[in-house]
């Protein structure tokens, strides 16, 4: 085919079939006229850049000055790709979290191509250069043969056709020769094919990882026995074994008796009365449920109109008011056995609102008797629910949150118990004694606590020989553990030879902070306040020098948890940030202060009672000077008030006395207000306090 392919080229190039060659173009003209005209161009050429140049701008290109033109902005390239996410987040397997990876890639990539260069040195290289010297062999000895019949037919076109006749005969016969040579010659071998060099940068591996070895475990136990009973059950053998029952019932009651008898012969010993409720025999139990019912509609039809106000009446007055508030007598609580015995404690059932418990015994310490706890609700405030009696008087009690039949006691004598409202018992389920450690003076408060490590209940207790003791119910006995002790700075005794005795405080009031566990207050009967820690039982975390005399409460804010408020017999009233040594606020009541109490509704009202019949209630968001109420509750002057609760759900307080008396009063709207956002108690305290001196003329009047 290449051979064919030349010889019609020459035939074109040597003209018509005829022989004879066409005769050769002139040359040399030619090359004059390009030399001409390369002339003249180069002469136009030279005029054009000689001649004056002009600018030609578009129509909308800014025209900048000299200075703007002449001014330089450098950018700073960096490294760092600004389109690099900065927060990657991946899982980490080790440490079984997502973490943030601290390097990123910076590098952005605009284009990239693999390429299949192969080193002549290597060993590939080696063999494509083999394989490619092996494929050129043949190629050139065909390009030989080409390049001979050509030359041969070039030669032949410029001779005769005669002659092309006789050498076309010729031709004929060597081809017929050349062909009989070429059948006797044996055929060449035949040349494998070449496979194509790999043109891409693709290499194939592959590797396999090993698998790991399964194991099985079992075990196999022993299978449970199994037996096949069966029997007949006849109607004289259901007989029999009901009378077996029967039998075994008899017996079990012939045992109870003499236990009964034992116990009632140790009450008769220790002069103790059973309450109505442990005498009703077994016919009367059986509807004493129904009879509870029934007496509390009758009460509920009887103080008709005290439920009607306590449910729907709101006083219409306390819009002239101004502000201003009053306090509206509901029910009055009381009970034959409680007359001379006061009112030392109440507190609020933390999950049936209507019910509360009320301590009984006396502050005159020269006319100490027995005490009282009575629980009464406020759906039949003629007879109490629950009655215990109790050989020294009660001063404190505490109900506990998740378990509200577990009341917590504290005495006079320094004992303390738990009483157990579901146990049909006068006696305390749980007691201290001499030997587990038992206070010895009155223990003034006592407070739930959350439950330790070991999930055993606890509570705290304060008493006047200086101890703060932590309680732990640890397989049915009350385990002590003293977390503190009081210790009046300055104040040391000389002893026996030389000796130096410090005395130790005496604590009256203490409370836990709500959302620090470790964290509480104690007040003393020199009128300081130590703030005080669990971890720490020789040190105190600060001390505040608070009152004059007595602290008779404290209590923490239920919202704002910077602030606390107290209560003194110096007739004050203080409300404290406990990172503040000074106080905030500070109220004369003009009497001995018997208790006060934060309102569940609102961290700016409070309530306070004093020892002249009056109680006041404060709302610091709508009057910081001055009470919104100041009302007398008991009439007679013998009488006082000692405490004073909330309840957490109802708009009323409960106040006692020292004659024994639960007075309930409902508050006016003016008195329950929520306060707004921007007046709560927490933005009252960062505002700037008014001067010493108005702060002494409006909240302590100057003395007589």
């Amino acid at each position: 085919m290449p051979a064919k392919g030349g010889d019609k080229q020459r035939q074109s190039q040597s003209g018509p079939s005829g022989g004879k060659a066409a005769p050769p173009r002139p040359a040399k003209p030619i090359c004059k006229k390009r030399d001409e005209d390369a002339s003249t161009d180069v002469g136009e050429g030279v005029d054009e850049w000689t001649a004056v140049k002009t600018l030609v701008k578009p129509p909308d290109q800014l025209e900048l000055t000299e200075a703007e033109l002449k001014e330089e902005f450098t950018r700073v390239l960096t490294a760092n790709n600004p389109h690099a996410p900065q927060n990657i987040v991946r899982y980490s397997f080790k440490e079984r979290a997502y973490k943030p990876i601290g390097y990123v890639d910076q590098t952005a990539i605009h284009f990239s191509l693999n390429g299949n260069l192969i080193l002549k040195d290597s060993d590939e290289g080696r063999r494509q250069s083999v394989k490619s010297a092996v494929s050129e062999k043949p190629s050139l000895a065909s390009s030989a043969v080409i390049s001979e019949e050509t030359e041969i037919k070039d030669e032949e076109g410029t001779e005769d056709t005669q002659a092309e006749g006789e050498e076309e005969a010729e031709e004929a016969g060597t081809a017929e020769e050349a062909e009989a040579a070429e059948a006797e010659e044996p055929p060449p071998p035949k040349v494998k094919e070449q496979k194509l060099a790999n043109q891409f940068n693709f290499i194939e591996r592959a590797s396999k990882t090993l698998n790991n070895p399964l194991r099985e475990r079992a075990c196999q136990s022993e299978p449970t026995p199994c037996k096949n009973f069966s029997a007949t059950a006849n109607q004289w053998e259901i007989y029999d074994a009901y009378m077996e029952e029967l039998q075994k019932m008899e017996k079990s009651k012939e045992k109870e008796k003499p236990k009964a008898q034992i116990a009632k012969k140790e009450e008769k010993k220790k002069g103790r009365k059973l309450t109505s409720l442990e005498s009703q025999s077994d016919d009367i139990t059986k509807i004493s449920k129904a009879a509870k019912i029934m007496e509390r509609m009758v009460n509920q039809n009887i103080f008709d109109d005290i439920a009607q106000d306590f449910k729907y009446f709101e006083d219409a007055s306390d819009e002239y008011r101004d502000q201003k508030g009053t306090l509206l007598p509901l029910w009055k609580f009381q009970y034959d056995k409680t007359k001379r015995l006061a009112v030392t404690a109440i507190s609020w059932n933390p999950k049936y609102k209507d019910l509360f418990a009320v301590g009984y015994g006396s502050y005159d310490f020269m006319k100490q008797s027995h005490g009282m706890l009575l629980l009464y609700t406020m759906k039949n405030p003629s007879f109490p629910e629950y009655v215990f009696s109790s050989e020294s008087g009660i001063m404190c009690l505490d109900i506990h949150n998740d378990h509200p039949y577990l009341v917590a006691v504290g005495f006079y004598d320094g004992n303390v118990a738990i009483y157990n409202l579901k146990k049909a018992t006068s006696q305390p389920s749980y007691k201290s004694s001499a030997n587990s450690g038992k206070h010895t003076d009155p223990v003034w408060q006592v407070k739930w606590q959350k439950d330790d490590m070991d999930n055993n209940l606890n509570f705290f207790s304060v008493s006047s020989d200086g101890r703060i003791v932590s309680w732990t119910l640890v397989k049915n006995e009350l385990v002590h553990t003293d977390v503190i002790k009081l210790s009046a700075e300055g104040t040391t005794m000389q002893g026996p030879e030389g000796l130096q005795l410090q005395t130790l405080g005496c604590g009256t009031s203490f409370d836990f902070h709500k959302k620090i566990d470790y964290l509480f207050l104690v007040g003393t009967e020199e009128g300081k306040i130590y703030k005080c820690s669990k971890c720490y039982s020789s040190q105190f975390l600060d001390v505040f020098e608070a009152h004059h005399m007595a602290v008779d409460s404290v209590s923490w804010n239920p919202y704002h948890l910077k602030v606390f408020i107290s209560c003194s017999s110096d007739w004050t009233v203080k409300i404290w940030d406990h990172t503040i040594k000074t106080p905030m606020f500070i109220y004369d009541l003009h009497s001995a202060v018997g208790d006060v109490a934060w309102s569940p509704y609102s961290s700016t009202v409070f309530a306070a009672v004093t020892t002249d019949g009056k109680a006041h209630v404060f709302d610091l968001s709508i009057n910081k000077y001055e009470a919104l109420c100041t009302q007398i509750v008991v009439a007679k002057k013998k009488n006082k008030i000692t405490h004073i609760q909330f309840n957490p759900v109802y708009p009323v307080v409960i106040i006692g006395d020292e004659r024994g008396h639960i007075t309930c009063l409902k508050l006016s709207p003016n008195l329950r207000k929520m306060p707004k956002e921007k007046k709560c108690l927490g933005c009252l305290l960062s505002a700037k306090p008014p001067r010493p001196r108005e702060r002494g003329r409006s909240c302590v009047p100057p003395p007589a």
